[in-house]
């Protein structure tokens, strides 16, 4: 082949490669071997680092499979063999952006967080310890987990239980303290991984916490399931897609205008959370905005001058625990009881509904969001189920937990129209 067709054909790789980076700049893996940053790693990434040693592209963050300093052919080769799944470690950028080496391949896990996130995986027969009070709180939803070893919280670890486990590496929330955790696992070869898919929108405060998507599918290359976590992923996003398709026309003067309260007390939801996040891809307008009264107590006299045309209350009562409705029921009459909310569209619509706090996070997000359509949007929104797609989430991602959710738990009140 001649100087020209050689150039050519890196000419032509080059092109594909930022194709791909452009499409998946919203969905960066943190893991490094993904030299071109996007959302998986593949024969593209070795390409890539192939083109950076030979100065054809400029460096990456992420080329640096090894986390050496340096990129050269070690990285190329650490990427072949992550593809193949045969990498001795991997290292990554957890949610609070710290850099983490997990030895490979993982076999023992404990989870204090994503416990759904790898039951989602297919991993859960991996998993040694949990929670401890998964024992009481979510026995239902996590009917053979519930019965392993307790180890304590994320606030309160027994790190003596953990190190009896010996598990290889151990999830936790963002909030784990580094002196209950790291400073006391340091001398053992447990790692301490700070990921939890649980939010739908990066916090300002920590911009390497994705949204579960993308999370999951992190997850999915720590535990050595790439398939299954984008399998969830194509879930994912079909579930938001279909409801695009529905509201992604309607001008923003015909949007729903939506007050969000967090778990009743009319305290509002803040600036960016998994439950705002669903109104708003859900096609709502979170009435609050970008003011000062996230996470605080609202007046009502506000609520009643803002007028909102449907009231969302977040409950931690109901979901898998129960089937008895009573408590959503009472947080509805509560809401329609305050001073004065006669007044207000929402009330007089009967446009006040009640959600429960297990769809508005972790893996079944997109179940809440399919449920917060249906409400702000119901003729548009016709043939959407948000019923349909929680048994498809629950039969496709749930194993070991036998649900039918048409006839158990207690996830929305009033239940939007079939």
């Amino acid at each position: 082949m001649g100087m020209r067709a050689v150039l050519a054909t890196i000419a032509m790789i080059m092109l594909m490669l930022a194709s791909s980076a452009a499409a998946s700049d919203d969905h960066t893996l943190g893991i490094f071997g993904n030299a071109n940053e996007d959302e998986t790693i593949n024969m593209q990434d070795v390409t890539y680092t192939e083109l950076i040693i030979l100065e054809y592209r400029d460096r990456t963050e992420l080329a640096d499979g090894k986390h050496d300093g340096k990129i050269n052919m070690q990285d190329v080769t650490q990427i072949e063999l992550v593809i193949l799944g045969k990498e001795k470690e991997l290292t990554l950028i957890d949610d609070i952006g710290t850099i983490v080496t997990v030895p490979m391949p993982v076999e023992r896990i404990i989870a204090t967080s994503p416990l759904d996130s790898v039951r989602a995986l297919g991993a859960k027969d991996r998993v040694v310890g949990v929670q401890s009070n998964i024992k009481d709180r979510d026995m239902r939803y996590f009917p053979d987990l519930s019965a392993m070893p307790g180890i304590g919280s994320n606030s309160e670890p027994d790190i003596e239980m953990i190190v009896e486990l010996e598990p290889d590496v151990i999830f936790v929330s963002k909030s784990a303290d580094p002196d209950l955790w790291d400073a006391k696992l340091k001398r053992t070869d447990i790692q301490v991984v700070r990921l939890y898919p649980r939010n739908a929108m990066v916090f300002d405060d920590y911009p390497n916490w994705h949204n579960v998507r993308d999370n999951i599918i992190k997850l999915g290359y720590i535990l050595g399931e790439v398939e299954r976590a984008q399998e969830y992923a194509e879930w994912y996003d079909s579930v938001l897609s279909i409801i695009d398709e529905r509201i992604s026309d309607l001008p923003e003067d015909q949007k729903t205008r939506v007050f969000l309260e967090d778990q009743g007390d009319g305290v509002t939801e803040r600036k960016v959370s998994p439950h705002v996040m669903g109104c708003e891809e859900a096609g709502g307008i979170n009435i609050v905005g970008s003011s000062p009264l996230h996470g605080r107590l609202t007046e009502v006299e506000w609520i009643i001058e803002q007028n909102p045309d449907v009231y969302i209350g977040r409950s931690g009562t109901g979901g898998y625990k129960t089937d008895d409705e009573i408590g959503f029921v009472g947080y509805h009459e509560e809401i329609l009881g305050l001073p004065g909310f006669d007044q207000i569209k929402a009330v007089q619509d009967n446009r006040v509904h009640i959600i429960s706090g297990d769809l508005t996070l972790k893996s079944g997000l997109p179940i809440g969001i399919a449920y917060q359509a249906k409400w702000y949007y119901p003729e548009l929104c016709e043939d959407v189920d948000p019923q349909a797609i929680h048994q498809d989430f629950v039969d496709r991602f749930c194993p070991g937990l036998d649900f039918d959710v048409r006839t158990h738990g207690v996830f929305a009140y009033p239940e939007p129209a079939s």
